[in-house]
């Protein structure tokens, strides 16, 4: 790793430790977070190294033993200082829903290991979390299997000046559900015909309505799911409905197929979204969302609000997809 390497990381002491002696700590910049962050999964540090970085020359000479491929690490600082950028436009969208009593709903679907979680991770790490939730509803119980369907997610819609994140939604039943026998063929065929209305008729009362698709290959999905079983702070996504995925992928393929072409609607569109780069997935549909919604101080953003034509696109019939 080279001077003009971390000289283009920011300028200054790059992570300052905490004095032995005084036991203080000198609080970081936005820039050193940013470093700390990006080298986070990159390098593996003892206390006595971490003591000993305390300038850019100290973090060049212990990096240059850690093998660090700095290309990598420049991508990923890059990102971070984008996705913190797009994290400013969201406070602001955020404050202008407060202020004029809006409801904001957006839904994340895709098959297991899409990346939704982690996508809704960094639209809300800045909100304000009394005006802005995550709704990832689990299964219903015995009463709420006797409801109306869309009963217990009508009680979740936002509330006025509140934005909602759906990680999951009603779409449960137009695919999950049916790949894994969780509804009758009389169900799904229902839901089928009834969400288009239910959908318009929250257009009608003023809901925002975003819907997200993240598509992936069947092959990254396997390698996600390698990953969640070999990483011990992911095992707890493994699922039985995991197990399945690969062996039903075509079945999946159909009735995400069959949803797209009965409830992709003028005033409810899909949106989809390329994500088997989890990064530009991330960013690209943070700016549609953004691009999509008003917000004071839009035409003052202090960065591009167009999402990237070749990672979030607008269902239509003709369209390729990965998945």
């Amino acid at each position: 790793m080279s001077n003009d390497e971390v000289n283009s990381i920011g300028s200054g002491p790059v992570l300052v430790s905490k004095h032995p002696a005084s036991g203080k700590a000198h609080s970081l910049t936005q820039e050193e977070k940013r470093v700390g962050k990006t080298l986070k999964k990159s390098v593996q540090l003892s206390e006595e190294e971490l003591a000993n970085i305390n300038s850019k020359k100290g973090l060049i000479q212990l990096l240059s033993t850690k093998n660090v491929d700095v290309t990598k690490a420049l991508i990923k600082l890059r990102y971070e200082q984008e996705l913190e950028r797009l994290q400013i436009e969201f406070v602001k969208l955020q404050r202008s829903v407060q202020q004029e009593g809006r409801r904001v709903a957006i839904i994340f679907e895709g098959r297991d290991a899409a990346g939704k979680g982690g996508t809704i991770r960094r639209f809300i790490e800045h909100l304000n979390p009394r005006s802005a939730r995550v709704v990832a509803l689990p299964k219903p119980t015995e009463v709420q299997q006797g409801q109306w369907y869309f009963q217990r997610y009508t009680e979740q819609l936002p509330n006025p000046g509140e934005i909602v994140f759906f990680d999951r939604s009603w779409y449960n039943r137009a695919v999950v559900e049916p790949v894994m026998k969780f509804c009758t063929k009389s169900q799904h065929r229902n839901f089928m015909q009834q969400v288009p209305e239910f959908e318009h008729m929250l257009y009608e009362d003023g809901l925002e309505l975003r819907k997200f698709w993240f598509s992936i290959s069947k092959q990254v999905q396997q390698e996600r799911f390698e990953s969640r079983r070999l990483n011990q702070l992911k095992q707890w996504k493994i699922s039985p409905v995991d197990d399945k995925a690969q062996e039903h992928w075509d079945l999946y393929t159909k009735y995400k197929e069959e949803m797209f072409s009965k409830t992709h609607t003028s005033y409810s569109p899909w949106i989809i979204v390329k994500a088997n780069d989890k990064k530009k997935a991330r960013l690209e549909s943070m700016r549609y969302a953004l691009s999509s919604l008003e917000f004071e101080g839009k035409d003052d953003a202090g960065t591009s609000l167009y999402p990237d034509p070749d990672i979030v696109i607008r269902y239509h019939r003709s369209s390729q997809s990965i998945d």
